[in-house]
């Protein structure tokens, strides 16, 4: 969708027309389900921080003024969710669907994987997580993810290295 019927889109959204909103909710859901995914690498609470995000998202959509690319602003939403789904009840440290197929031990291993680098960044510092996943993940530059987290480019650079400099150290110690 190209951003002039993008920007007629939310502006219908933002009038109340729910046929606008469920149309631009349809065209972001799965960048929304996907970066919920990558947040907390289970399947199950993907799903209920995407719900949740949904449901922000019809509340705030007056709110968005065009200031910057949409999915800039989405994102922000969807960490803004992720993070309050993190710290409700502690419900994301408990045991989970951790796989779409539990019978694939590789994909099973592999999310138990990124649960414990998600925890060791969470360890490391505020703000990691988040970075990792833009940059990593969703391949942001520096400056776009700058943008979406609302903090100084160089800031991402330095959580960057801050990261790896951390994740090789310990690496450094399970390997001695």
């Amino acid at each position: 969708m190209d951003s002039d019927n993008l920007s007629q889109l939310i502006r219908r959204a933002q009038a109340g027309e729910t046929e606008a909103f469920s149309e631009l909710l349809e065209a972001h859901y799965d960048v929304i389900y996907r970066f919920a995914f990558r947040w907390c690498a289970k399947r199950e609470a993907a799903e209920d921080i995407t719900q949740q995000c949904c449901i922000k998202l019809a509340r705030a959509i007056k709110q968005f003024q065009h200031r910057s690319a949409f999915s800039t602003w989405l994102y922000r939403l969807v960490i803004n969710t992720a993070q309050d789904w993190q710290r409700q009840d502690g419900r994301h440290q408990h045991a989970g669907d951790t796989a779409d197929h539990p019978s694939d031990s590789a994909q099973e291993e592999s999310q138990v994987y990124l649960q414990q680098i998600l925890k060791q960044l969470d360890d490391m510092g505020e703000g990691l997580r988040e970075t990792a996943i833009l940059v990593l993940a969703e391949g942001f530059n520096h400056r776009e993810a700058a943008e979406i987290l609302g903090v100084k480019e160089s800031t991402i650079s330095w959580r960057l290295h801050h990261m790896r400099k951390q994740l090789a150290s310990t690496d450094g110690a399970h390997t001695s």
